[in-house]
Order: structure tokens, then C-alpha cells, then sequence
């Protein structure tokens, strides 16, 4: 199983950061794409491929609003091509980036438009003027130029032109409720779940996606699965806790966004998520010290992260590899989590989970 590290997009720590965690073992960096909070992630990535070798690289996540999908496409292929096909493009429907544009995260028609226009940019393939819905208001048909000649369609040439050298970018959805489940089954080429570390709800949603493909007719085995995992090594159990209590109340308010909590539940967790709901502040988004990550308990803690110590995690992860999962994107320590004990986890990891995983 790939383990991956997911983190912040630093302009200017791009290269320490990616030089650190292709030394400590990881097998990958995801970054996330959101312009309010982090720098872009495209130019970290790009950076971090001039200094790393093997690290595989990616977004984690983008999102099908903020840019365009043949923007998107372009971005991520650069990438790809500057690292030598280490890239991979992880999207979502959109949370903080778009909250900070004043907007929810976007609509199921047109989050999988946007999944169709992507896979066909980045297979080289051609999408239809009249598919891309860009509101005349903001710019005017070109027929309107009187042109000689004009592109029929909107292809990425360069990007097909390269595909015998460098390869497709895989697309990497993530998801939490059924319907986008469902559509990751249908135009991903992995489903990356964030609907916590918890086996039943893993398993759930693996079911759902291949059930999803074997009913479109496509074979329920000829897709990847992966999740993100909030995870916190520590000898204290407290500590341990601590260390995940922000990021998890981000992951898991994904599962109740839209006010019902999808998948299998106790009535116990579900009331945890609804009061996660209404309580969530977006100004402290991730904050181990926010208003919201006092309403997570320690049971529901250890159940939707993985906290503990080296073993336990370890224990845990393979837990995950035997569902089937093929990759984790973890995330460690947030803002607001103790300072001083986040390089001891991040030392923990590197000494005795990473390369406990490879055994």
C-alpha cells in the first residue's frame, strides 16, 4: 500500500518540504488547492519535481470550479511531464476554496461534467464548445469574430501529443457520499474515500462503487480505491488525539455537509456529526483548537482516525490494506494541535510506521 503524505502548498518551503519527505520514505505528496489559505499548488508541485526523484506528486484536492477543466488538465500534465509521470490530480467537489469565495461546494451535474471534460483533456480527446457553459456575459461565442478558421472543438493538443512518452495523469476522486461514490466509480481511475479510518464505512463504500460498475457494465475489479486518513503517532494516547483532533473534524464533516449523515452510522456517531455540522466554524478550518474539534469524542476519534502508538498504526493501516486500499493520504498534525509534539509524531512515522508498512 502507498502511503502518501498530504500537506499545505508552500511557494517558498516547496523544495525543503518535498526534500524531507521523499527522505523520510513517503511514497508520495498531495497538496492542496485552496487560494485563500495556501499558495498554488501547481508551483509547488512543479518545484518539488526538480528535487525529488521518485516521489510521486499530486493534488489533494482540486476542485471543479475554480478553474477550468482544460486549465486543470494543462496544470497537472505539466507537472507530470516536468517530474517524469510522477503526477497524479486528486479532486473534490470543493470545500474551503469555495467557502472563501462565498459559495458551497458544487453541484453533482456539474462536478461530473467537469469529471468527463477532464478524463477526455488528459486522454488527448476533444470536449464540445457547447458542453463547456461559459455564460455568455462573460464571454461572447466566437462566432461572433467572423474568423477564417477556428478550432471545431477545445482539445489539448500538446497534451495528446505527449501521451506515448509520459502517460496519462491519473484522476483521483475524493468522495464521502453515495451519488459521488458513485460517479468517482464511473469516471475515476481511483475512489479515494474520506469517510474516515472506520472498516464498516470502508467497506460500504467499496461495495457501492463496484456494484456502481458492474450495473454501468464495466468491470468492478478495473478500479482503485485509497482514502484519506487523519493519523496521530504517539506513545500518549491523549497526545495522539490531540495531534488529529482539527484535520479529522474536517474529513469528518464531509460525510454530513448537506445535513443528512450518509453510509452506516451508530446513532452515537451521528449525533457526534450533526452537532459537527452546525457547530463548524470555517475561519478555524482544520484548527486542532477550534469550536468543532471539542465536539469530537475520544471513541469517535479512535475509530475515524488512527492515533496511537507506532504499532497501532501500523496495526490499523493494514487493517485498511486488507479491505483492499492501495493508497493513504494521511494527514498528521494541524494548527492548534500541541507544537512541540509534532515533530516527535512526524520522527515516530519516519523511525517505525513507514517502514513497518514495507515489512
Amino acid at each position: 500500500m502507498q502511503l502518501w503524505n498530504t500537506n499545505v502548498a508552500p511557494a517558498r518551503g516547496a523544495l525543503r518540504l518535498a526534500r524531507e519527505i521523499e527522505e523520510a520514505g513517503w511514497d508520495g505528496l498531495l497538496v492542496v488547492d485552496s487560494q485563500n489559505l495556501s499558495g498554488d499548488p501547481y508551483v509547488a508541485l512543479a518545484l518539488a519535481a526538480t528535487v525529488t526523484k521518485t516521489l510521486g506528486l499530486g493534488t489533494g484536492v482540486t476542485n471543479s470550479v475554480t478553474r477550468e477543466a482544460a486549465v486543470t488538465a494543462a496544470s497537472i500534465t505539466s507537472v507530470h511531464r516536468v517530474s517524469g509521470g510522477r503526477a497524479v490530480l486528486g479532486i473534490g467537489r470543493g470545500d474551503s476554496a469555495l467557502a472563501h469565495l462565498g459559495r458551497a461546494p458544487a453541484r453533482l451535474g456539474q462536478f461530473e461534467r467537469y469529471l468527463r471534460h477532464l478524463q477526455k483533456y488528459l486522454a488527448g480527446e476533444s470536449v464540445p464548445f457547447d458542453e463547456l457553459k461559459i455564460p455568455d456575459d462573460v464571454a461572447p461565442p466566437m462566432s461572433g469574430l467572423h474568423l477564417h478558421d477556428a478550432p471545431p472543438a477545445s482539445r489539448i493538443g500538446w497534451i495528446a501529443d505527449g501521451l506515448k512518452d509520459g502517460g496519462k495523469v491519473p484522476v483521483e476522486v475524493a468522495v464521502s457520499g453515495p451519488k459521488v461514490i458513485a460517479m468517482a466509480a464511473l469516471h475515476g481511475d481511483r475512489v479515494m474515500f474520506t469517510v474516515g479510518a472506520d472498516v464498516e464505512r470502508l467497506q460500504w463504500g467499496i461495495e457501492l462503487a463496484k456494484k456502481t460498475r458492474k450495473e454501468a457494465g464495466l468491470d468492478p475489479d478495473a478500479i482503485k480505491f485509497g482514502a484519506f486518513i487523519n493519523l496521530g503517532c504517539h506513545a500518549d494516547i491523549g497526545m495522539a488525539r490531540a495531534l488529529v483532533r482539527g484535520g479529522l473534524t474536517t474529513y469528518a464533516r464531509f460525510s454530513v455537509m448537506h445535513g443528512k449523515a450518509n453510509g452506516p452510522f451508530s446513532s452515537k456517531d451521528r449525533g457526534v456529526l450533526e452537532s459537527l455540522r452546525t457547530n463548524y466554524d470555517m475561519k478555524q478550518h482544520t484548527r486542532g483548537d477550534s469550536r468543532q474539534a471539542g465536539i469530537l469524542t475520544d471513541d469517535f476519534i479512535d475509530r475515524y482516525a488512527i492515533v496511537g502508538s507506532p504499532d497501532r498504526c501500523i496495526a490499523r493501516l493494514k487493517e485498511l490494506e486488507k479491505l483492499g486500499l492501495d493508497k493513504v493520504a494521511i494527514s498528521g498534525g494541524t494548527r492548534g494541535a500541541p507544537v512541540a509534539e509534532i515533530p516527535v509524531a512526524k520522527a515516530l512515522v519516519t523511525k517505525y510506521v513507514l517502514p513497518g508498512m514495507r515489512n
